[in-house]
């Protein structure tokens, strides 16, 4: 029997003794068996902080999010070996594509994520904060990477999506990790940390991989280390109430399997297209994956005068599921992940029965194809109905982890909400309906319960990703039940594994310390006008002061002729009587031009390549004619702009073979008392040397 190997302090590694009997799902056949016994648990998290961390630390934000997207195309390559795997866990080509696929979209999710993060080590949060009278004294936030290790413990039922989804966050964020996924289907996860550790393309201590029991990891973990958990609420209480993990006040995260509910509206009637949509997603939700998902459809909500027709409609729906071996291409839905998964559903489904009743599928038999029922953990899809769901304890308790879901009735949608409500927090809500009336309704009164609500209809329907589908620039979590955690979220999922501080001194200290220009601090001379310097070549806090120009009413006159903005503020016959100004006044935009044309230096070619937007454009102070204005102008940030990845020659365009960056500039508008009366950031592309 082959054993899996754990890839830990820098080798692949085999527990002692015989370990656990991992079997292929759909025959029954003992395929690996798996061991961490005699591991130091306490030496990998000691690996990972004294040989990845520093090494994921020395890197910017932008080469490692380079280093996910290289991850990506390089899991690309492998994908037939992926899913060969994969189906021995019961998943049918589609339950694999959103595995893996859907976690390789995860890495080059992330990976795009760099652009958000400065080339720096570190990133500023949020504003900054002049906190003095002369403005020498002020105040920001800076998040840099724990110290520490990101410890994952993942579920069952997405293998490889369950890990990568994570990895890429902790990593774009300079944290290694540790990774545990669940044993029954860890060889899948096997074989994709393989790829990843021959590829060399991660920094040695950056993953470390346990396939088997945690041991004793948890308690070696300290507060520079981040512990996240996916499974159930119940396992995810024991874990977090860990005494070492307490008293390190260690960050915990818990994504935990809830009683997700799907609301069809009042509106919606069996005519509408809407109608059809509601169907196919629940068949969709309860098959896809066997229903083994967190975000499963586990309660549905009908109004009391549809039950009857929902009720047929879905019998119909399930009825045409062809359930077998994931290798024949009829099939739609697989088996279970193992005979424990099967015990555990028909285990949860009598407690359900308790007070519902079974209305489509059975217990005890199903019809499969190209397989054994018995031998593989095949199950039917079970629809139970409860009549009674306001004075029921078991539909909105009790989850059954497969393809189940309970049909209930309500009245109105403020019994819908409230019914909602009743599963204590859930990951995802659904409502399909054509009112928007009727979807804010429901929004604002169910939002506290569900960490997301898909507003489903005939406008969105083709291209949403679904109930199902968590996404890596959208949080996933859920409130109490469901874990009271958020993963992914874009930049809000980075931030887990970043220390917050505030820092505060000088602006022109501080410029120094985040290598962002800081509002009054002290400009540079370049000795050269910045336009003519490269992309290296340019420092932060750079900065030239130009000449004055004077406005007139004239200037202002032949804007307005030549804009075509004949705002009653900038025309000279207007009376300004109960106006905020006291006569004609220069648009904002004429301004920003007389801006660019003090501080461009366009008599010769220059490496800058074009102008790239304009961000923050304020006007803060009217301009009269007769002001004389002139513009402070000053190297705020740059970042790199990577060359476009050209496959097709035919693609190509001019200017994808120039090295460049971007830079941002801070324009500020200053008159003759030295005011500021506007205030912008400019972007230029700047070529490299």
């Amino acid at each position: 029997m082959n054993k899996l190997g754990n890839y830990i302090t820098g080798n692949w590694i085999n527990g002692d003794g015989d370990g656990q009997l991992l079997y292929n799902a759909v025959t029954g056949e003992p395929i690996f068996s798996t061991t961490t016994k005699g591991l130091d648990f306490k030496a990998m998290l000691d690996y990972g902080r004294t040989v990845g961390n520093p090494a994921l630390r020395k890197m910017t934000f932008h080469a490692r999010g380079n280093m996910l997207k290289a991850l990506a195309l390089h899991l690309q390559k492998h994908l037939p070996t992926f899913y060969e795997i994969s189906y021995k866990t019961g998943a049918t080509k589609a339950d694999s594509w959103v595995d893996i696929e859907g976690g390789i979209g995860n890495l080059f999710a992330n990976a795009s994520l760099r652009r958000k993060f400065p080339d720096d080590v570190i990133c500023i949060d949020g504003e900054s904060h002049n906190l003095s009278k002369n403005n020498t004294f002020m105040g920001t936030h800076i998040l840099s990477p724990k110290e520490g290790v990101a410890v994952h413990i993942n579920a069952f039922n997405f293998p490889v999506w369950g890990m990568l989804e994570k990895i890429a966050v902790n990593l774009l964020a300079g944290m290694p990790a540790i990774v545990k996924p669940a044993s029954v289907t860890s060889y899948l996860t096997e074989a994709v940390v393989k790829e990843i550790i021959a590829s060399n393309i991660l920094p040695k201590g950056a993953l470390q991989l346990i396939c088997g029991s945690a041991g004793d990891l948890l308690n070696h973990v300290t507060s520079q280390d981040v512990v996240t958990f996916t499974g159930s609420a119940t396992t995810g209480l024991l874990l977090k109430s860990n005494k070492n993990i307490l008293e390190n006040n260690t960050p915990f995260t818990v994504e935990a399997d809830s009683l997700n509910c799907i609301v069809l509206a009042d509106d919606v009637t069996p005519a509408m297209p809407e109608w059809d949509i509601f169907i196919k997603e629940i068949r969709k939700e309860m098959t896809l994956k066997a229903g083994q998902r967190c975000t499963g459809i586990r309660r549905i909500f009908v109004p009391q005068n549809k039950m009857e027709d929902v009720q047929i409609a879905l019998g119909k729906a399930l009825s045409q599921t062809v359930i077998g071996n994931p290798l024949n291409s009829t099939v739609r839905m697989g088996s279970l992940a193992g005979e424990i998964q099967r015990n555990e559903v028909k285990e949860q489904v009598q407690k359900l029965l308790a007070s519902s009743q079974l209305i489509y599928g059975s217990l005890d038999s199903v019809e499969v194809v190209d397989a054994d029922a018995l031998k593989g953990a095949f199950i039917s899809p079970l629809l139970l109905l409860n009549q009674n769901p306001f004075n029921s304890f078991e539909p909105h308790n009790i989850e059954a982890f497969g393809p189940v879901s309970t049909l209930m009735p309500y009245t109105t949608i403020d019994d819908a909400i409230a019914l909602s409500k009743l599963g204590k927090g859930s990951l995802v809500s659904t409502i399909v309906t054509a009112s928007a009336k009727i979807a804010r309704q429901y929004v604002v009164g169910a939002a506290t319960h569900h960490g997301r609500i898909l507003i489903l209809n005939n406008e969105c329907a083709k291209e949403s990703t679904g109930h199902g589908s968590p996404l890596p620039l959208l949080t996933h979590g859920g409130p109490g039940r469901a874990g009271g955690g958020e993963e992914m979220g874009g930049i809000r999922g980075v931030k887990h594994y970043l220390q917050r501080t505030a820092i505060q001194g000088s602006p022109t200290t501080l410029t120094e310390v985040t290598q962002v220009y800081q509002p009054n601090a002290k400009g540079k001379d370049g000795g050269k006008h910045p336009f003519k310097k490269y992309f290296e070549e340019l420092e932060i806090g750079e900065q030239i002061i130009t000449e004055k120009r004077i406005i007139t009413s004239e200037d202002i006159d032949k804007f307005a002729d030549l804009s075509g903005d004949k705002f009653y503020a900038h025309l000279k016959e207007t009376n300004f009587d109960g106006t905020m100004f006291t006569h004609q006044v220069a648009h904002g935009y004429f301004i920003m031009s007389i801006a660019a044309g003090l501080f461009v230096d366009s008599f010769e070619k220059n490496p800058v390549l074009l102008n790239y937007g304009i961000d923050e454009l304020r006007f803060t102070k009217p301009v009269y004619p007769g002001a004389e204005v002139y513009i402070r102008f000053t190297c705020k940030e740059k970042l790199p702009n990577d060359k476009r990845i050209i496959e097709n020659p035919e693609d190509f365009k001019r200017g994808d073979d120039i090295e460049k960056g971007i830079v941002k500039w801070l324009v500020e508008f200053l008159d003759e008392t030295d005011e500021i009366t506007g205030v912008a950031t400019i972007l230029t592309m700047v070529e490299k040397k």
